[in-house]
């Protein structure tokens, strides 16, 4: 069973995204006083009294946008209202009902769909007059509301969860897993969300910089729900505006809630510095990554595959355990191959080993490179290990000296356990601790599974 959807849907700056933060109690949507900022259809779960359902931010009515992306703003608030159970109709009480707030109230009514007037930006009491005068668009129940203030907050979420009913009674199944699609501008991100979605669900264009959010889109796979996360495209950081800053945050965050990252690259350009930066940022959060190399439909008959491993082993050396494949986003081709791959990294982070079988790999990597420093120090003996954790691996040697373990054998020992357990292509935390007595609690900053 779907989740009920709430569509939030009004004219440009009436507060749509504000709106939808505040009932989300977190950061989702990009807010700004310029007008035209959310295009694609951005969507939070919310639960509120044992209900449960999809609230979406959409792009405003009548938006005149700098990119000349109107029609696909507009094509995605047309999804959106079609899709609705339940609609949010937000106005500006300091604005008053304005012409196109008219012509909103008759494409909404026409729907024939259920609605919400909400009257937004009424901070404070002596506002509440104007406000009731937006009975005037003849729609029913209209709620007094501040996303600056979070005014109207309690009655608005029980007025949503009261003419949903029974449809939004049960909790949505949890995914198994989600997946960030990061990358530059132009690789290729949204064609390939909209892929994995079946439909259009994120705006396409050759516009650079077109997805501005971080866009959850949910997915079914074999029974299963997915949820597939579109970040903003990234640029070099000397070229950033603001709102560029914004969608590079809300990108480094999809890294962080990710299980599994997409790193899109795109196959007819060369690895540049913001694939290097985002391949970092990966590898800082030790999130697993399939690097997935798009557009491949135009470059396959002048190199192959190995050609572009080799390639990408010395431009993107920190990841050349991460597997690599080859997709044409635009005809959906490898796509679910891609998907495939991400769910055996997933796997992977996720596994255990014996502590029988970790410190025979253990003694099998001292046995080839011991981890002192040099001839006539003093030596660092390493008396057991243990994994604490997964997603990622997190194992801790217990040793003598730990201060003493140098970069480079960290790295080299990483490597070398990756080949030895089943953690060949995911990323492992070695940590190396201090033995105390004759126990040894775990790390701070372990994670706990």
């Amino acid at each position: 069973m779907s989740l009920p959807i709430v569509a939030i849907i009004g004219r440009p700056n009436v507060g749509k995204s504000s709106m939808l933060n505040l009932l989300a109690g977190q950061r989702i949507s990009i807010v700004d006083p310029r007008a035209g900022i959310t295009r694609d259809r951005v969507s939070t779960l919310i639960e509120h009294r044992e209900h449960f359902f999809e609230l979406m931010d959409t792009g405003g009515i009548g938006i005149i946008d700098d990119d000349r992306l109107e029609s696909h703003v507009e094509e995605q608030i047309h999804f959106a209202i079609e899709r609705a159970d339940l609609i949010l109709f937000l106005t500006d009480v300091r604005d008053g009902i304005t012409p196109l707030d008219q012509t909103v109230a008759e494409r909404l009514r026409t729907t024939g769909k259920p609605i919400i007037l909400v009257v937004n930006k009424v901070d404070v009491q002596t506002l509440v007059p104007e406000a009731a005068g937006f009975a005037r668009l003849g729609l029913q129940p209209m709620i007094e509301f501040s996303a600056k203030h979070a005014r109207g907050r309690m009655e608005l979420l029980d007025a949503i969860v009261d003419r949903l009913g029974k449809a939004a009674s049960q909790a949505p199944a949890e995914p198994v897993m989600k997946l960030a699609i990061v990358g530059k501008r132009n690789a290729g991100k949204s064609t390939f969300v909209n892929s994995l979605a079946g439909e259009p669900r994120v705006i396409v264009s050759e516009t650079p910089g077109t997805t501005r959010d971080a866009v959850d889109v949910r997915f079914t796979r074999d029974g299963a729900e997915f949820v597939a996360i579109d970040t903003a495209g990234v640029r070099k950081k000397r070229k950033m505006d603001e709102i560029d800053f914004y969608s590079y945050t809300r990108a480094l965050r999809s890294i962080q809630r990710a299980d599994v990252v997409m790193l899109l690259i795109d196959a007819t350009v060369p690895i540049g510095e913001v694939d290097l930066k985002l391949g970092r940022a990966v590898l800082d959060e030790f999130k697993p990554v399939v690097i997935t190399l798009n557009k491949w439909d135009l470059v396959h008959d002048r190199a192959t595959t190995s050609d572009f491993a080799e390639y990408l082993g010395g431009a993107l050396p920190h990841l050349r355990y991460a597997p690599i494949v080859c997709v044409t986003a635009a005809s959906g081709k490898n796509v679910q191959a891609a998907v495939d791959v991400a769910q055996a990294l997933h796997r992977q982070s996720r596994t255990r080993v014996t502590t029988g079988k970790l410190n025979a790999a253990v003694e099998e990597v001292l046995g080839e490179r011991n981890p002192s420093p040099k001839a006539g120090a003093k030596a660092i003996k390493v008396y057991y290990a243990t994994q604490i954790s997964v997603a990622p691996p997190t194992i801790v040697c217990f040793c003598n000296r730990p201060e003493l373990v140098r970069e480079d054998y960290r790295r080299f020992m990483e490597s070398r356990l990756r080949e030895l357990l089943p953690f060949a292509e995911v990323p492992i935390r070695l940590l190396f601790r201090e033995r105390s007595g004759r126990t040894a609690a775990a790390p701070r900053g372990g994670r706990e599974s």
